[in-house]
């Protein structure tokens, strides 16, 4: 069994969890709150901008080629998506500030980063995965399961829904494996781990969209 099918399992009852969301299933229906769409979508700019960071730093340290030509597209998206978030969404749904990162936000984007800096690459990889897989697999859900007519969000579900994004998915997701298999066991229960701690972040950041957190 390939290292991404191994780690999936460890994550399914969470993965599951974030499906049972109010954030997850009132965006699904349309009946999320404006408040908390706004609240999502100015922390998630602001995620993608160090997240594409954070994939500029893999693509310096990753060995083959191809991957770092991967990581630098992964990254230009993550930035470009970032700006038609801020001309397009920004605009069709009001926000005019994004704000400060708030906690949830903030955790994400600095264990990330750390990860890049200071872990091996392999481990690294692991850690950003779940942006790529777990999003996928919200996105996919949704769309499929969705039954409001005209809903507010369908632009947002029909992005992460769809087969550019998914093409790209499968892409981090099969050099994941290709380095978990060339290096040693131990590396690969501590790509596991982060994988886990990012899947854990991910929960949290829908939460805190839902519940408005914000710093004390």
């Amino acid at each position: 069994m390939k290292w991404s099918e191994q780690t999936w399992q460890t994550i399914e009852e969470k993965y599951n969890s974030i499906l049972k969301m109010p954030f997850i299933k009132e965006l699904s229906d349309g009946t999320l709150l404006l408040e908390k769409f706004k609240f999502y979508m100015a922390q998630d700019s602001l995620y993608l901008e160090h997240f594409g960071r954070t994939l500029s730093l893999i693509a310096a340290k990753i060995q083959d080629l191809q991957d770092v030509l991967a990581y630098m597209r992964f990254a230009e998206n993550a930035i470009v998506v970032e700006n038609a978030l801020h001309e397009s969404y920004f605009k069709d749904f009001g926000v005019t500030d994004k704000g400060i990162l708030q906690p949830a936000c903030h955790h994400y984007i600095h264990f990330l980063r750390s990860t890049a800096a200071l872990e091996s690459v392999e481990v690294a990889v692991a850690a950003v995965l779940p942006c790529f897989w777990i999003y996928r697999e919200v996105g996919d859900y949704i769309y499929k399961n969705q039954n409001a007519i005209n809903n507010p969000y369908q632009k947002w579900i029909e992005t992460y829904g769809g087969d550019e994004f998914s093409i790209a998915v499968d892409q981090a997701i099969a050099i994941c494996d290709k380095v978990a298999e060339n290096t040693t066991e131990e590396t690969r229960k501590r790509m596991t781990e982060a994988f886990i701690t990012s899947t854990r972040m991910e929960y949290h950041f829908w939460e805190a969209a839902y519940q408005l957190k914000t710093w004390m």
